[in-house]
């Protein structure tokens, strides 16, 4: 087992992203190669940068995990947008915002207590 595979913030990343991957399905087929995959870029970016930067120093590490916390917030605006044009519904968008607020907080928690290891 590599070490990222045992973060919960990687499995966490992991489920997300599957639910952002399911969401992109539905889009219109026109979509499919523009903002579905956008969509599906970002959201396999968070579990991708845990997982690249679980390997390096704990400061390289943070930059990684900041740069996971990026890519969920676009995962977001692509969902708001998707929203106001009708590819999804505002439920959807609300169960996703709730997805992703609980995401964040403890990617940055877990980034935290790196700097605080000596």
């Amino acid at each position: 087992m590599f070490r990222f595979e045992s973060l919960d913030i990687w499995k966490l990343a992991t489920q997300y992203a599957k639910s952002c991957y399911t969401i992109a399905g539905t889009f219109p087929n026109h979509e499919k190669f523009s903002l579905a995959d956008q969509l599906r870029r970002a959201a396999i970016s968070i579990s991708n940068n845990i997982a690249e930067g679980s390997v390096d120093s704990p400061a390289v590490f943070k930059k990684y995990l900041s740069i996971a916390i990026g890519s969920t917030l676009e995962t977001v605006n692509i969902l708001n947008f998707s929203c106001e044009i009708g590819y999804i519904s505002l439920e959807e968008k609300q169960e996703m915002y709730r997805k992703a607020e609980e995401l964040i907080p403890k990617i940055r928690a877990f980034s935290r207590m790196l700097h605080a290891k000596p």
